[in-house]
């Protein structure tokens, strides 16, 4: 592989732990891209469900139409919703995403039956109010980042390179959205992302700032819905540190901006 970097891939996860979505082109936002886990489903409490207890999450996939979100079953895409980008209700509900709690909006009774129904359990479907700030953990904040209802930090950045050898300690290969990044690149080592600090992708800054620590989420097969051992287990035989698995570093973006599909990874 050449040490040119450049970008191979675009993801969003619209509503946390659905599927993702490629993207060509990205608006950049401090909460991270545009329409990325902006929506999520929690529990009547307030507390967000995840593909780590509930796996069939994974079979729900995610479009960004023109009008909105349309959510459909991967393997019967007749049976969808279309919420549109704007539609809230006024009432609101303090949800929590691990130890963070923040105020969001309720999208409507008729969203949340149809995600209750496919998962068999009560759930509501829930938007970021744009008044919502929900920081990013001071140790790792450059400029007192917001972020969306991702675990924690606004991007993710995985090299392709990283998982391919990661793939040929694997009996059967993986893919790349077991581990739901939001910026994949292409050239360099394995792991070349633990070394980069502050990077310019086509024209916006990011600085990253930590690495990933990886659950049992990446044994989940993003196709069939289905969980096993791997790839968590190798992982963990030579990428643990103290008590976590690392693969994938964090960044937040220092401007806005767009970038695309082909821009060039710079390290500054």
């Amino acid at each position: 592989m050449g040490s040119v970097l450049r970008i191979q891939d675009i993801f969003i996860y619209p509503i946390k732990s659905l599927g993702g979505i490629r993207l060509e082109k990205a608006i950049v936002e401090e909460r991270g891209f545009r329409f990325d886990r902006r929506w999520m489903l929690v529990t009547p409490d307030g507390m967000f469900v995840s593909q780590r207890k509930h796996p069939k999450m994974a079979l729900l996939q995610v479009k960004v139409d023109q009008d909105g979100l349309l959510v459909f079953e991967r393997a019967r895409p007749e049976n969808f919703i279309l919420i549109p980008f704007e539609q809230q209700t006024d009432e609101s509900l303090t949800v929590r995403v691990w130890d963070d709690e923040m105020k969001a909006a309720r999208v409507g009774e008729s969203f949340d039956q149809w995600f209750s129904e496919f998962l068999e359990m009560e759930l509501f479907l829930v938007k970021i109010s744009e008044q919502t700030h929900r920081k990013v953990s001071q140790k790792y904040s450059v400029k007192d980042e917001s972020v969306s209802f991702a675990d924690g930090m606004p991007y993710l950045v995985i090299g392709q390179s990283s998982l391919d050898e990661l793939n040929s300690r694997l009996e059967l290969p993986v893919n790349m959205d077991r581990f739901r990044p939001n910026i994949v690149f292409s050239g360099g080592t394995a792991f070349q992302e633990d070394n980069l600090k502050r990077i310019r992708i086509g024209q916006v800054l990011f600085q990253v700032v930590k690495p990933c620590a990886r659950c049992v989420m990446i044994t989940v097969d993003q196709h069939t819905g289905e969980g096993g051992k791997e790839p968590l287990k190798t992982l963990s035989s030579y990428r643990k540190i103290g008590n976590k698995v690392l693969f994938g570093q964090n960044a937040v973006a220092l401007e806005s901006g767009k970038i695309q599909v082909g821009d060039l990874v710079t390290p500054l």
